[in-house]
This record gives C-alpha cells, structure tokens and sequence, in this order.
C-alpha cells in the first residue's frame, strides 16, 4: 500500500485513481483531484519547502 501524499490516504497502488513521477519516484492518488494538487506543487506536500 501507498500512502497518498495530499491527503495521507492509504492507496492500493493496482486500484489508485492516478498517478505521478517525480524525481524518479512514481507517486499514487486516492482521487484525480490530489494528483493535480500534488503536480502543481509537489515539494509542497512531500514536506521539502
């Protein structure tokens, strides 16, 4: 299990409603909406700001 990095959700990575690459590290969603959140700003939420 993954844990969605917005919303802290736990994903099942086979049933993640999206996902991202960023620096190498593929990233899953619980929703469409976290992953556009997250491609905005993803330093934002991966707590290097």
């Amino acid at each position: 299990m993954a844990i969605d990095p917005v919303c802290k959700m736990t994903v099942d990575e086979k049933k993640a409603a999206a996902t991202s690459d960023y620096k190498g590290v593929k990233y899953y969603f619980c929703a469409v909406g976290c992953k556009k959140a997250f491609d905005k700003d993803p330093e934002k939420y991966l707590g290097k700001k």
